[in-house]
């Protein structure tokens, strides 16, 4: 990087703290920080939840993926996330809008001590942070590794720099601030995506290498095949399922998208804008570091530094720099999501339990409490992701896929499918039977049971047994044991119910018998 790069780079932070000060102008309570008040316009919505699902683990381990691989990266990752999403569009989306419209909750687990109980709740809040915490970790760890490629900074060094910008717009703006830098984001990866995209294709043209030629390359043998490796079929069907609960609402952040427009019919429309951009954008980017073997000469195992030693080696200053703020702009876009999320949860979900205070915190209160939750959780994060690489995370790419792709469905399946008519009758005893036993099946295959068999459990089997575990006891215990109440299904009515259903809307929201009783002795 030279000086130019480095007054793009810096112009880009100061842009994104501007719109996070000029943002706090609109945020007047806590409604406001979490959901938008309601008041986001549909493609905001979907532009905002396309970039929240991104980071810089795209262009480190998914890079890493593309560089040995090929188009696996695709198939396996972007792929099912756009299916998923436009599943959800109709069966999610929608609902989960009313629940902020008509049941009034800021955070998307809010809901689930009606639904289910306060403890059911509190588990699946206290885990889904926990998770995130690490999640998050990885993302950071991954910018600051491509930071480290670019500058020859330290990785503690790239934590503290993007965890420090991240938080001071994302703290005053709350989620209007995150959508609106979201929006500048994805025009900046726009331009730096396309320039990339171009300059490969300039190069190759250099090297007598057509488009299509590339692929009879010795150095991509192999690469055009969709399924290759651990990355097989068995990944993929796992990878959907997954994928369909995560970036529909179980990943928490991409729920506030859809609470944050006006009307369940806009959601849906957030929701199939976001599905058509992962299906055609991540193309573009993905384009480059399946050529990269062509290129450039990975200096890691993994391949995750092919994507940085590229451009550095294509692009000119300036361009550079535009591209490094690419980076920035994915992973700034997922944390920045992730900690609004986890401060809505805990405000509202966690900090009632905990504090008799906190139950009549007035707004001005509740509002600093939700600010000074989301430097917690993001000064966390930053902590954890100076141990990514270590003998207990291992690589990066081993964190987002093993990790967060194997304990996502145990958390995200009673969260989700309590949202739905079918599911009716899965109470309380199926929503923590099926997460506690679907967290330990992740343990035990990826632990235990990995140690003792001969080059351990395959990937595709680490991230898809948990989830299996948890959504078949969640279904039969339903079936077993059936817990609706007229409580209960008064709720489902509520989210399930069109809004041109006057009934429905008006229907009353009993709360179950013992629910406040459960909170004042805790």
């Amino acid at each position: 990087m030279n000086s130019l790069d480095w007054v793009v780079l810096i112009g880009y932070f100061g842009i994104m703290v501007a719109i996070g000060i000029w943002s706090h102008k609109r945020v007047d309570n806590v409604s406001d920080f979490f959901t938008a008040g309601g008041k986001m316009p549909w493609w905001l919505s979907g532009i905002s939840h396309h970039m929240s699902g991104y980071s810089a683990v795209m262009f480190t381990g998914y890079a890493g993926i593309a560089y040995t691989y090929g188009v696996t990266s695709f198939v396996t990752w972007s792929f099912p996330i756009a299916i998923g999403i436009a599943i959800g569009a109709n069966l999610f989306a929608p609902r989960i809008n009313r629940l902020r419209s008509r049941l009034h909750v800021a955070s998307p687990l809010e809901y689930l001590k009606n639904r289910y109980n306060l403890p059911t709740q509190q588990a699946l809040a206290w885990s889904g942070m926990l998770l995130k915490i690490v999640d998050v970790a990885a993302k950071w760890a991954a910018i600051a590794t491509l930071l480290s490629v670019f500058t020859g900074i330290s990785l503690n060094q790239g934590i503290l720099i993007t965890g420090a910008i991240t938080a001071v717009y994302c703290t005053i703006g709350g989620l209007w601030a995150d959508a609106l830098t979201e929006l500048g984001q994805f025009i900046i990866q726009l331009l730096a995506g396309v320039s990339m995209f171009v300059a490969v294709v300039v190069e190759l043209n250099d090297k007598n290498i057509g488009f299509l030629d590339a692929w009879n390359q010795p150095e991509l043998q192999g690469h055009g095949k969709p399924l290759v490796g651990q990355y097989g079929a068995v990944f993929l069907l796992a990878f959907l399922f997954i994928k369909l609960f995560e970036y529909n609402g179980g990943m928490l952040n991409q729920a506030q998208r859809y609470m944050a427009t006006a009307s369940p019919r806009e959601a849906t429309r957030s929701a199939r804008l976001s599905a058509v951009l992962w299906l055609v954008w991540p193309v573009v980017l993905f384009f480059p570091m399946w050529m990269s073997p062509l290129l450039v000469q990975a200096q890691k195992p993994d391949g995750s530094d092919s994507y940085g030693l590229m451009t550095e080696q294509l692009l000119p200053h300036g361009l550079l720099g535009l591209v490094i703020v690419g980076f920035f702009s994915h992973t700034m876009a997922m944390c920045s999501s992730d900690a609004n999320a986890i401060a809505a949860v805990f405000t509202r979900d966690v900090a009632p339990v905990l504090s008799a205070k906190a139950r009549s915190w007035n707004e001005r209160r509740g509002l600093i409490a939700a600010r000074l939750t989301t430097v917690v959780f993001l000064a966390l994060s930053m902590a954890v992701a100076t141990q990514v690489n270590s003998p207990t995370f291992k690589d990066i790419i081993t964190v987002v896929i093993k990790w967060v792709a194997g304990l996502m469905g145990p958390i995200a399946i009673p969260m989700m499918l309590g949202l739905l008519r079918p599911f009716r009758k899965s109470g309380p005893t199926a929503a923590l039977t099926s997460w506690a036993m679907g967290l330990l099946a992740f343990w035990l295959v990826n632990y235990p049971i990995s140690w003792n068999v001969d080059g351990g459990v395959p990937l595709q089997y680490q991230v898809s047994i948990p989830l299996a575990v948890s959504l078949v006891l969640y279904i039969a215990l339903g079936f077993i044991k059936p817990e609706d109440t007229p409580e209960r299904d008064a709720i489902i009515e509520r989210i399930n119910t069109d809004d041109d259903d006057s009934a429905g809307a008006s229907a009353p929201i009993p709360a179950p018998a013992g629910a406040q009783d459960d909170i004042q002795r805790l």
